[in-house]
């Protein structure tokens, strides 16, 4: 469903964060111990997609953003005024699989940039696209999409849980408490009054944390139980955590992260 983290491949931003591809496997940082941004030449923001289009053909970019219309089964089109101007760009679906777009929750679309050419694209993807659906897209630059996942903030993820249980999603949030060196929650500074997420990260997984910290966590939403998790993933908390997690979160959305990332501000590519 959601395709390996490259750490080699170009950043590409929108709300000023840069964000990781999402994976349904253990995901690769280049360097696990830490949650240092990437270095500066990787990272380029989207008006940079559009208008050095030829400097970020065949990279894969990760964007985050609602969805403006829905073209066909396999496209839709993203904007961000900011970035954009106000102008549209094509996202080609080449999951395999049809992703719902919901009003409201933003979605991380990882992907290669391309020159959009309607019958190229059937051809490579096996596709149907019409070309006179497309006209207004063709040598335009474009995403070709390798994984969509939903993305929303902690605070619409506490105050609605039941939509995203069960779902790999990719959540961004600023490091509020914590609790153990495997377990963190999450605060929506956009959304006054929301509670925190809490993410718990499997003993595999040595990323570090620091309160603070503006991160994109990866992974699936699902009820807290102390017992389930500890047998499921081989956490080994003390006394003085578990009572705190079955105190404050006994039943409530924790999200199971398979990644934690770094945000960071976009760059231009010509440095």
């Amino acid at each position: 469903m959601l395709n390996k983290f490259r750490s080699k491949a170009l950043a590409l931003a929108l709300a000023a964060v840069i964000l990781p591809a999402c994976t349904d496997k253990q995901p690769e940082a280049s360097n696990p111990q830490e949650t240092t941004t990437q270095s500066e030449a990787e990272n380029v923001t989207a008006k940079e997609v559009a208008g050095k289009t030829d400097k970020l053909i065949g990279q894969t970019v990760t964007v985050r953003s609602n969805a403006v219309n829905k073209i066909s089964p396999t496209t839709f089109s993203i904007t961000d005024d900011d970035f954009f101007g106000g102008d549209t760009i094509l996202v080609v679906n080449a999951t395999g699989d049809t992703q719902p777009l919901p009003e409201g929750t933003e979605l991380q679309i990882t992907g290669e940039v391309k020159k959009f050419g309607t019958s190229d694209l059937n051809k490579e993807y096996k596709l149907t696209l019409d070309s006179k659906d497309y006209t207004k897209f063709e040598g335009k630059p474009a995403i070709v999409a390798k994984s969509i996942a939903l993305a929303p903030k902690p605070g619409q993820i506490t105050s609605n849980p039941s939509e995203y249980y069960d779902k790999v999603i990719a959540v961004p949030g600023k490091i509020a408490d914590v609790v153990d060196k495997n377990a963190f929650t999450l605060d929506d500074q956009k959304l006054i009054g929301a509670n925190n997420l809490l993410v718990l990260i499997p003993p595999s997984n040595t990323t570090a944390i620091k309160k603070d910290e503006t991160v994109v966590a990866t992974g699936k939403l699902r009820k807290l139980v102390v017992a389930d998790l500890e047998k499921e993933y081989k956490f080994t908390w003390d006394a003085g955590v578990k009572q705190k997690l079955e105190t404050e979160y006994k039943d409530k959305p924790v999200l199971v992260a398979d990644g934690i990332y770094p945000s960071a501000l976009p760059e231009s590519l010509d440095k």
